[in-house]
């Protein structure tokens, strides 16, 4: 096979020399634009991983890499005065250009021909003498451009700027120094390569990087500057910059994230950087564009696979490891290009956020990192608590305070909708549902959606608030859960509106009952599905009514001693088809603005907070987005929604998503709704919770500890397992659980037994 290499970087050379070492007789040209010792980074980063694949391919090339590498165990987090630093993490990196000379020199070795100051044509036309054409030619890859209508490239320009700087200070630690300057907020990220240089980035938003006058600044001035922000950082030494030959402020970047579709067409196949990117804060370009050669190379060698096998293999195995990288690379990036939402919080929690910005690493992969440092963290988040103390123990058992309402830990059960209510009453599944989740060691239980009214239920099996019977069969479990946990327990009220007289769940989801269907009232004659039934406008009268249903539904809630009331505005349920403008079509004072789709929510809440107890708390569940652009709410507006519903009183905002558009596109994952929560908290300064795929203990306490949310809900982790908290406390050997007395003995077995299955683990594993 005769092969053309477009592109003599990492990714096309490590190509040409891995297709080489699997057969001989390929025939391999690789065509470079640049000179051979031109190079526009400065140095690149590996794992641990990444090495053995290398060693594994190419022993030869693999050893001189790998004993050239710098390592540096260590990360410092530089902000406010203060310098955080943690231990384990374990990086390798080496300078770009050596990498490539050693690189050039294997495929020298090899035999494999180097053409320098070669301009790769993206004509097919232009390479009739070849029979595979690799388009490694990076970024702003000339291939895939020219023929943009066949890999349907899908390319972001990100927000911030950067300038990829050297210098001869030689940095012990991956050092993130952030800096404050009256134009704004510069940052740098800075790690050693080799034994005199080290890579400094420095990276800031667009607009402190116009108020700094640097998109009028040539390079000198501009390394001047950057010398002088960053002066308590390089000790007296330089900026360098390998890329003179642009005017000043062309030298200054935005990163181009690129995700393409097809990565083939005809004889062309695009490798490394010009089929994905991934953002230089998580540092993991160089890694994927030599795993992407090591794959493609195999699959074209491997016998019995035809081409198109070979390439269709070669995409579908490598798209998913870059997927779950672009994934980490995107939280990451979008954490600086938000960095404002943190910069208040203290150094320590603020090191914290950022090591564990992409969701790559976790609580419980910085103990296996630095337990000592992550003990401190512990020991912080428990002191911040309301009557907290000096312990170390996990986030999730940090107590909280709501008004006037304690709880023992920052565990809560979610809202889940049993459907299994007779004519709104709950019965004895429910004493048993909600008594054993409260005996499972949370610290708040939430009952499943609440209905104001008979025709405010979702379903024939929904639970209600509207009747005396309503009342004492709550007051049975509250009283029971209050005698015998420690929870405390939250009743979510709501009306379905739109979304109302359905199947039970398990029937048929969201479809229409087959008889006896009640009439249905929402913001708008807007129905939720074409199988769905319209619902009739609200009228004044209409909204009257619905409000003071809300309103006698929270005084029963006091009769039936619950310890917190929320007011359900999510999931495309009554309230919610007010906020959201897909189903909002009104063109009255409800209607239009969001500060007029507010405007009856807001009326229905503050009447129901005018009849709660002042000491006893009260949220709102919000959905933060409707997965529909800007078409429908964003998560941009849901900040402003939490921030009128908290001046309103709320206490906590619950932050769900979706469910408010039958045609919405979600965005799936772990911790998926978490962002959201994230960018309430932070940006309007309210209490949130967050929910939503959040299953693993590891998962809480990052969120918590990151200051992305102050309450984390787990629903369908506790459907299976009520004791799901009492488990995790086992798990973490923590002895401050709220068990309750007659299952001690069973507490004390199963924290013994998950601690010798640990120890047996760990010795497995060496």
């Amino acid at each position: 096979m005769k092969i053309a290499c477009a592109g003599g970087g990492p990714a096309g050379l490590y190509f040409a020399i891995s297709m080489k070492l699997r057969n001989p007789s390929h025939e391999i040209d690789v065509f470079e634009r640049n000179r051979a010792d031109d190079t526009f980074g400065w140095g690149v980063v590996f794992s641990d991983q990444t090495v053995e694949n290398l060693m594994a391919n190419d022993a030869v090339s693999g050893e001189i890499i790998r004993d050239e590498f710098a390592h540096w165990d260590d990360i410092e987090v530089h902000i406010h005065g203060q310098c955080i630093r943690s231990g384990g993490h374990g990086f390798i990196g080496i300078g770009r250009k050596r990498l490539l000379a050693i690189l050039q020199e294997r495929a020298r070795e090899l035999g494999i021909g180097l053409h320098f100051e070669h301009e790769a044509s993206p004509a097919l036309a232009a390479w009739n003498d070849y029979d595979l054409v690799i388009a490694a030619d990076g970024a702003n890859s000339r291939i895939r451009t020219a023929h943009a209508e066949h890999f349907d490239a899908d390319i972001q320009v990100r927000k911030n700027k950067f300038f990829w700087f050297g210098t001869a200070k030689r940095f012990d630690a991956f050092t993130f120094a952030f800096e404050q300057t009256e134009a704004g907020w510069v940052w740098a990220h800075a790690y050693r390569f080799d034994g005199d240089l080290s890579t400094f980035i420095v990276e800031m938003e667009p607009e402190t990087w116009r108020r700094l006058g640097l998109d009028r600044m040539d390079q000198p001035e501009a390394i001047a500057l950057c010398e002088s922000i960053f002066a308590n950082h390089l000790d007296g030494h330089e900026l360098m910059s390998n890329a003179s030959h642009l005017p000043g402020p062309q030298a200054w970047l935005n990163f181009r994230r690129i995700v393409t579709e097809n990565w083939s067409y005809d004889k062309f196949v695009l490798l490394g950087d010009a089929a994905h990117t991934a953002h230089f804060s998580i540092g993991s370009g160089t890694k994927l564009a030599l795993e992407d050669a090591i794959k493609l190379a195999e699959v074209l060698n491997r016998p019995g696979l035809s081409r198109e096998q070979a390439l269709a293999e070669y995409q579908a195995e490598r798209s998913v490891e870059v997927l779950k990288l672009q994934n980490s690379a995107r939280n990451s990036t979008e954490w600086f290009e938000t960095l404002d939402r943190y910069l208040s919080f203290p150094p320590l929690q603020f090191a914290y956020s950022l090591l564990t910005r992409s969701q790559r690493v976790s609580h419980e992969n910085l103990r296996l990192r630095d337990q000592a440092w992550l003990e401190e963290v512990e020991r912080w988040f428990q002191a911040q608590a309301p009557n907290g103390c000096d312990e170390i123990a996990p986030p999730m058992f940090a107590p909280y305070k709501l008004r006037e309402m304690s709880l023992h830990n920052r565990i809560v059960v979610s809202p889940m909708a049993m459907y299994s209510a007779t004519n709104g009453t709950p019965d004895d599944f429910h004493l048993v549902h909600y008594g054993a989740r409260a005996q499972g060691g949370a610290g708040l239980v939430y009952t499943e959606m609440t209905c104001v009214s008979a025709d405010g239920r979702i379903t024939p099996a929904c639970p209600g608030m509207y009747a005396p019977a309503h009342v004492a069969a709550w007051r049975r479990i509250t009283d029971f859960i209050h005698r015998e946990t420690r929870a405390k327990i939250c009743l979510q009220l709501g009306h379905s509106g739109a979304k109302g007289s359905t199947k039970i769940g398990w029937e048929g989801m969201d479809e229409p009952l087959d008889r006896d269907n009640w009439p249905l009232i929402a913001a708008s004659d807007v129905p939720w599905s074409e199988a769905s039934q319209a619902p009739q406008p609200m009228t004044r009268e209409d909204m009257d009514r619905v409000r003071d249903q809300f309103v006698a539904a929270t005084q029963r809630a006091i009769e039936a001693d619950f310890d917190m009331v929320e007011m359900h505005a999510a999931h495309g349920y009554l309230l919610s088809s007010f906020i959201t403008p897909l189903q909002n079509r009104r063109n009255d004072e409800y209607g239009g603005s969001l500060e007029n789709r507010l405007r009856y929510p807001l009326e229905v809440f503050a009447a129901m907070r005018a009849v709660w107890p002042a000491e006893r708390p009260m949220s709102v569940r919000i959905s933060a987005t409707d997965w529909m652009g800007t078409a429908g709410v964003t998560p941009d507006e849901a900040v402003r929604i939490a921030d009128a519903f908290h001046a309103a009183g709320a206490d906590l905002i619950d932050v769900s998503a979706g469910q408010t558009w039958a045609a919405s596109r979600p965005v799936y994952g772990r911790m998926f709704q978490t962002p959201f929560a994230d960018q309430i908290r932070n940006e309007a300064r309210v209490l949130t919770m967050a929910v939503g795929n959040i299953f693993e203990t590891d998962h809480v306490n990052s969120i918590l500890a990151a200051g992305r949310a102050d309450l984390v809900a787990l629903g369908r982790p506790h459907m299976i397992d009520p004791m799901w908290t009492l488990r995790a406390a086992a798990q973490h050997e923590y002895d401050g659980a709220a068990v309750p007395p007659p299952y001690l003995a069973g507490m004390a077995q199963l924290t013994r037994n998950l601690k010798r299955a640990a120890e047996m683990e760990a010795a497995h594993n060496g």
